[in-house]
Formats: C-alpha cells, structure tokens, sequence
C-alpha cells in the first residue's frame, strides 16, 4: 500500500511540473540559452544570429498572443515575434520566464507598425498619438517557445 502511495504522490509531482510549463511552436529545450545581457554582447560582433535566448516578458499581444517583448538590460525591451505566425504564446504571461530560439537581428520599425502593437497591446489612443517616430531596435523572430509557470 506504501509503495502504492508513494508511486501515486511521485506521478502527481510530475505531471504538476509538467503543467507548469508550456510548449508553443518547434519543441526545444532551456540547454545553451543566452541570457538578456550576453545576447547582447553577442549582437555587438553579428548583424544577424540564431540561438536560444531566455529572459523575462515585459507584454504580451492581448489581441492573440502574436507577440511578446522580454525585458533586456537597461530598461529596454526586445519584441519577439513567431515564425510565420503559426503559434502564438498565452495572452497572461508577463513577468513570466520564457526560452525561445528563433533569430535575432536588428530592425527599424516603422510607426504604423508601432501604432498597431501599441494597439494590440491595450494601449490609450494618447499614447497611441506620441508614437511618431520609427524606432531602431533588435527583434527575434522565434520558431519555438517554453513558458515556465
């Protein structure tokens, strides 16, 4: 009875972890992930860069889930984006540790462009308005995502 009990509290275990992580896109693994800071130095010596990065969500689309930004050192955020948008990620995962593995490289983005994220992001029609200039900054498109909950 004993073993019975302990293999029945050793399954529940697992499968709670099991649950407090989600997969979205390619399946990958949290192996060699970058932090925020050495993607960084990284990006000092390429233009463009496949790896595997984690880090910690600023926002989230709330329209889908369509994108994510992940704070980066200083303040500043990185947008993610999924490859052809064929997954998204949970509208509810800010402040939560994510690892995805895609490329990174770095865009200016246009204002409208802005403007929609900032509306897909609940943003007020005022902040919407002082949006007006294009903004220079490094994106990663990812193919695979892990949010750990």
């Amino acid at each position: 009875m004993k073993r019975i009990l302990l293999a029945l509290a050793v399954s529940l275990a697992g499968l709670a972890a099991q649950a407090q992580t989600s997969y979205h896109g390619a399946k990958i693994t949290e192996e060699n992930a970058l932090s925020a800071p050495a993607l960084l130095a990284k990006m000092q010596k390429a233009d463009t860069l496949h790896t595997k990065v984690t880090g910690t969500v600023e926002s989230v689309c709330k329209v889908k889930g369509c994108w994510m930004k992940v704070r980066l050192p200083e303040g500043k955020t990185m947008r993610v984006t999924f490859r052809d948008y064929d997954f998204f990620v949970p509208k509810d995962i800010e402040g939560k540790t994510v690892v995805f593995e895609g490329d990174v490289f770095t865009k200016t983005t246009p204002v409208n462009e802005l403007k929609h994220y900032a509306e897909d992001a609940g943003k007020s029609k005022e902040e919407i308005a002082k949006i007006t200039q294009p903004e220079k900054a490094l994106v990663f498109v990812a193919d695979g995502v892990i949010v750990k909950r």
